[in-house]
């Protein structure tokens, strides 16, 4: 097991924390730095710079949502309950304190062009998600699985959107409504004699 320097560790938590709660681009290295205590040249030492810090933060939020959706999906019973059990994940998201939407989300926002590495590492964990649930509808017996998990991603996109401008309990609920909507026209479909 490779050992993460603690500077790095105290660099990247700082940045996940100002990077969510501020946005990427009102907070500037020298903050970062001194909030983690260590020096530029820790920093550089670690990133190349900013960029680099940024994607890093994107990757380690990516990889607490994959441990999650993990978790949800091997403790459900059925693929139905997966889906279930990956919904009420965004949920208890939507809810937490200091909820600010979907880091995804807001750094694509604050990085438009399709080319960068912090848009390109967007695309990769939406790729990841939708891949994610997608794999979830075909274990439903889904000969086609991408319409509804687009529609399932679509559906969170909005709540984690709406989770922070609105009531988040109402968008929970409204969410989880349109995941058993979904779970339901696709029990409906797929029951039609051929």
């Amino acid at each position: 097991m490779v050992k993460v320097s603690e500077a790095r560790l105290r660099l990247l938590g700082t940045a996940t924390r100002v990077f969510y709660t501020e946005g990427i681009h009102s907070v500037g290295i020298d903050r970062i730095v001194a909030e983690a205590q260590v020096t530029r040249a820790t920093l550089y030492r670690h990133f190349t710079g900013k960029e680099e810090l940024v994607v890093a933060y994107l990757e380690s939020v990516a990889q607490l949502e994959r441990d999650q959706l993990d978790h949800a999906i091997t403790s459900a019973a059925s693929p139905a309950d997966s889906i279930r059990a990956v919904a009420r994940s965004i949920t208890t998201a939507i809810t937490s304190d200091g909820f600010r939407g979907c880091a995804f989300l807001n750094a694509a926002a604050e990085y438009p062009d399709p080319d960068h590495p912090v848009h390109q590492a967007v695309l990769a964990h939406r790729n990841w998600f939708a891949t994610t649930i997608a794999t979830l509808f075909s274990d439903l017996g889904d000969a086609n699985p991408q319409p509804p998990a687009r529609h399932f991603v679509m559906l969170r996109d909005g709540a984690m959107t709406a989770g922070c401008l609105t009531n988040p309990e109402e968008v929970c609920n409204t969410f989880v409504r349109g995941v058993e909507g979904l779970l339901n026209y696709r029990t409906a479909t797929t029951a039609k004699p051929a």
